[in-house]
């Protein structure tokens, strides 16, 4: 009897921590879901007017769009901060003024110029990685997570007639140069092994990636990891004119929260959560996750299960049959035509079929699973 209290006690532990780490991400990430939203959003409609041959990426009218819609990504790292600083309730001018600090063009121009030249960067004789910080996510929620704790240290030892500049001072300056040093370099670590991994797994099969991908997605988009296979894919259209990594993957994943929230859209009795769940059911199967995935798929077990059983078929599938992407963009059905290339519609049809294919399945896993609470 005791064996099994003890037991109770340890899995309870484990299921708070686990909770409390997906409450965290979840209010990180929550408060900039219109910033995300409407530069994904930009972003596919650039893509369906480049696809289209309204726009070319050589003309002003794109180029405009283009940086309109890459604002939000480039600085992100700002808005994370000061999303990040309240939810480990530090000061949010300060936590967004910590992302400023990693995108200031002076950095930039330092690291840079320090690569062109093969030489590194030091701060008083203390090496500084040379990294690139704009649309990352790792760096920033640790240093801010690292700044909430030097605040309350500067906090306590400063005399109270000066707290008002010392404070912020000592909070901002040793942060910075901890971030700078250490954190920044360490969640671009992270990032980079990922971004290995991956590719090794794509050299392992060609199918691998976009199953694990499309079954696993709602996590890497949770934890924002899913900004280092975003940039795969961008190097490999740059590269090879085409990406077989990400867009397969999370394009069915996506989708497929889209069945999975509107399947309990059509079975729930409550009508605040079917209002929600059947606007966040469209906007995912038209690319936008978020409110999907932290409103419905992340609150109810059944539809996890359903996205992650649907995401990963589906990714099997794109990856068996070779889908190409073309054009990137927020992977849904606005950016579908993104499909189309090399003169032929196989990779189009073949997105079509594992729209189909997840939004089908999610749904009736979800459907089946779901009980009302």
């Amino acid at each position: 009897m005791e064996e099994q209290v003890v037991a109770d006690q340890e899995a309870s532990s484990k299921q708070g921590i686990f909770a409390t780490v997906l409450a965290t991400i979840s209010g990180i990430f929550t408060p900039i879901l219109p910033v995300i939203t409407a530069a994904g959003m930009i972003k596919a409609v650039l893509s369906l007017l480049t696809v289209f041959g309204v726009v070319a990426a050589d003309d002003t009218n794109y180029q405009i769009l283009n940086f309109i819609g890459d604002a939000g990504f480039f600085f992100l790292p700002i808005f994370l901060g000061g999303s990040a600083a309240r939810q480990f309730k530090t000061n949010q001018q300060l936590g967004m003024l910590i992302g400023a600090i990693l995108l200031h063009p002076s950095f930039v121009a330092l690291v840079t110029a320090a690569k062109e030249a093969g030489a590194g960067l030091n701060f008083f004789s203390i090496p500084i990685t040379l990294s690139s910080y704009s649309s990352t996510v790792i760096p920033v929620i640790l240093a801010v997570w690292f700044m909430s704790y030097v605040e309350r240290v500067a906090d306590k030892i400063s005399p109270k007639a000066i707290k008002f500049f010392s404070v912020p001072l000592l909070t901002t300056l040793v942060t910075a140069l901890v971030t700078l040093i250490v954190l920044g370099p360490l969640g671009t670590i992270v990032g980079n092994w990922l971004g290995a991994f991956f590719l090794w797994l794509e050299e392992f099969g060609p199918w691998v990636v976009p199953t694990i991908v499309g079954t696993v997605s709602p996590f890497l988009v949770m934890t924002g990891t899913h900004y280092g296979l975003v940039s795969i894919g961008i190097n490999n259209r740059m590269t090879i004119g085409y990406d077989t990594i990400a867009q397969p993957g999370m394009f069915p994943s996506n989708v497929a929260q889209g069945g999975a929230a509107l399947a309990i859209a059509l079975k729930t009795k409550d009508v605040n959560k079917r209002a929600l769940a059947s606007s966040a059911g469209i906007t995912a199967i038209f690319g936008i996750t978020e409110p999907a995935l932290y409103g419905v798929t992340l609150r109810h077990r059944p539809a996890l299960i359903g996205t992650m059983v649907a995401g990963g078929i589906g990714g099997f599938f794109m990856g068996i049959m070779g889908a190409r992407n073309f054009s990137g963009g927020s992977p849904g059905l606005l950016t579908i035509a993104a499909y189309i290339g090399e003169d032929t519609l196989k990779y189009f049809y073949t997105a079509v079929a594992g729209l189909v294919i997840s939004v089908l399945i999610s749904f009736v896993v979800t459907f089946v699973l779901y009980k009302e609470d």
